[in-house]
């Protein structure tokens, strides 16, 4: 296996984990910055308010885009297991 080979397992690695989170935390940021602007523009100044929204919006994300990221993950494992079988002769 030579340095190409890991690099590049490590840059789609990597890439697979920011495209796979991508979606919760732009929402979570999303709701986040509605909430925000909710408190400003109301001047409730309450901390709490921000975790119930986001964690709601959140979970309800991860329910939707599961199947994806599953997809996406099973796609890469796979992927990285071919490629071992191949450097280890058994291919």
């Amino acid at each position: 296996m030579t340095d190409v080979v890991v690099i590049q397992i490590l840059r789609e690695a990597i890439m697979i984990t920011i495209i796979v989170a991508a979606p919760i935390l732009g929402i979570g940021m999303s709701v986040g910055l509605l909430v925000s602007i909710f408190q400003t523009t109301t001047s409730i100044q309450e901390q709490t308010l921000t975790f119930v929204p986001k964690i709601v919006s959140i979970f309800i994300a991860i329910i939707f885009f599961a199947a994806w990221m599953i997809q996406m993950l099973v796609g890469y494992t796979e992927n990285l297991f071919s490629m071992i079988s191949k450097v280890g002769g058994a291919g």
